[in-house]
């Protein structure tokens, strides 16, 4: 079974409010023999639409960029682990989970629940900054989360960001889990190949 947990790019999708907007615009001209039409799609959107991978230099100074990581970070085995009915994520949540030989995790939350609300939910679960430092204790390579950022909405300094990012853990944001159930994947996370790259989209899927 292969789950594609990547949320398509429209112009109508939410984003992060301030970031870049979503614009796919058609643009045409006809073949030189005048037999059919060639058709493009100009696209303009910020580095962070969507489903992306964020990278230290996001908000590290000096820190690694997004080409930097080698893909076998992106791709392995990965662990989905479904928590419902909590504001945030925190150590005491996660610290009743199993952790044995888990190396990627991916949280599934409610907000798997909003991508089709039509704007941006600002109300999204989010990882407490302890829950991070209990990740990066377990080792984990890779970390992702159902919406836009894995801190709360609004946050001022960004802290589960800085502790997995100064730990050169890359994060996975914007995922759409709803279909997934819980349990051991191979992830394959693909960003787009850009240089010198604080993050970029991502064609993401799990398979098992």
């Amino acid at each position: 079974m292969i789950y594609d947990v990547t949320v398509p790019i429209t112009n109508s999708m939410p984003v992060w409010p301030g970031d870049p907007p979503v614009r796919l615009t058609a643009k045409s001209h006809r073949s030189r023999d005048n037999t059919h039409t060639v058709w493009v799609t100009s696209i303009e959107m910020g580095s962070h639409t969507g489903t992306h991978i964020d990278a230290p230099f996001h908000m590290i100074d000096g820190g690694k960029r997004l080409e930097a990581f080698p893909l076998d970070v992106l791709t392995g085995k990965a662990t989905v682990f479904e928590i419902a009915g909590v504001r945030s994520l925190a150590q005491e949540q996660l610290a009743k989970l199993n952790w044995k030989g888990v190396e990627r995790v991916l949280f599934k939350t409610e907000n798997s629940n909003h991508w089709n609300d039509g704007k941006f939910y600002e109300e999204f679960v989010y990882l407490e900054p302890d829950g991070a430092e209990f990740l990066v204790q377990q080792g984990v390579r890779l970390v992702g989360i159902d919406y836009l950022s894995i801190d709360r909405y609004k946050s001022a300094a960004h802290p589960s960001h800085f502790v997995l990012l100064q730990k050169h853990i890359p994060i996975i944001e914007g995922l759409n889990l709803n279909a997934v159930p819980p349990g051991e994947y191979t992830l394959v996370a693909l960003p787009l190949n850009l240089q010198d790259a604080d993050g970029a989209p991502a064609r993401v899927i799990l398979m098992n």
